[in-house]
């Protein structure tokens, strides 16, 4: 991988995330490739309006400032467009004022197998197969789903949340769940309480995402009116005596967060209406058809009960 990488936090970003990309997808599926093609040429300097990860890339992106010369945090496009139809997403980035230079454009074909090269912990796209092969290989990677989301916040703050089982730990106590009940889940989460749990597809994001965290303790230390910007929370339908597992899991693994939220089978939505995260991630579409209404929401396609679940027929370009 690239010397200057190895440090950094780097996320895959596909425009079908980072913009709103729904006009020009009706014209690829209704009308084929060369209409498709003609329209993002006709529409070129026709900036795109924001994606459901924008607010999240932007405000991970302006922790740079914290180290201008040596960036912490590196966004690189990973596109299915070709690099003609690719100019409009390269023009909509430059006029957003994101600082994003790399992007690879493959031309109709999933461009995630470049993960490894590029050290990145973390994929985002719209496209549920790109995502769903990418997983199945052991890459970090989700699908964005809600409604655009304009960045409108008056804050600098970025909010992250994750789900515990499937998408920070493996999926070995759902699937205890699934096959004996809740009351078996429970049974066999304090009985093995002290026994962590293998990491799941984003342990190694939040570990990354941690030293960002750092770095801003680090600042503080030096300048005590320094505000911390990046929370992390977790939000999960965990509840006591299963808690304990979870917690304990971080802790063996070297990471952090700042909140948890152990609710027990209560609707997650109400939860973020309240945190307002900036992107979360979970492993259940069924906890996300909720959520996804008015939080940035992404599903990580991990697990057995997401390799009994196929993808929607209809999928993004970008």
């Amino acid at each position: 991988m690239a010397y200057e990488l190895e440090k950094r936090l780097v996320i895959g970003i596909a425009s079908s995330a980072l913009f709103d990309l729904a006009e020009a997808d009706v014209v690829f599926r209704e009308q084929g490739e060369e209409a498709y093609r003609a329209y993002q040429e006709q529409h070129l300097d026709d900036v795109l309006g924001t994606g459901v990860a924008f607010p999240f890339i932007r405000r991970l992106l302006s922790l740079n400032d914290l180290s201008p010369e040596d960036p912490l945090v590196e966004v690189i496009v990973l596109s299915r467009n070709d690099p003609d139809t690719g100019l409009r997403v390269m023009r909509s980035i430059k006029s957003h004022g994101l600082p994003i230079t790399r992007a690879i454009f493959m031309q109709g074909r999933s461009p995630y197998h470049f993960m490894p090269a590029l050290n990145m912990s973390l994929f985002l796209s719209a496209n549920e197969i790109d995502v769903r092969e990418a997983v199945a290989l052991g890459l970090p990677a989700g699908r964005v789903l809600g409604p655009a989301a304009a960045d409108e916040g008056e804050d600098h703050d970025l909010r992250v949340a994750f789900d515990f089982d499937g998408v920070l730990a493996d999926d070995a106590s759902e699937q205890v769940y699934q096959v004996d009940g809740i009351e078996g889940f429970r049974s066999h989460e304090t009985m093995n309480a002290a026994t962590p749990h293998d990491p799941g597809p984003l342990r190694d994001f939040l570990a990354n995402v941690n030293r960002l965290q750092q770095r801003e303790e680090e600042q503080r230390a030096k300048d005590p009116t320094y505000k911390i910007r990046v929370h992390v929370s977790l939000v999960t339908a965990r509840n006591a005596p299963a808690h304990e597992r979870a917690v304990r899991s971080l802790k063996d693994w070297g990471v952090t967060v700042n909140d948890a939220f152990f609710l027990g089978g209560i609707d997650k939505s109400t939860i973020m209406q309240v945190l307002k995260p900036h992107i979360f991630f979970d492993d259940q579409v069924s906890h996300l058809a909720g959520t996804a209404r008015s939080t940035p929401s992404v599903h990580v396609p991990f697990g057995e009960m997401n390799q009994r679940d196929s993808p929607p027929p209809a999928d993004a370009h970008g």
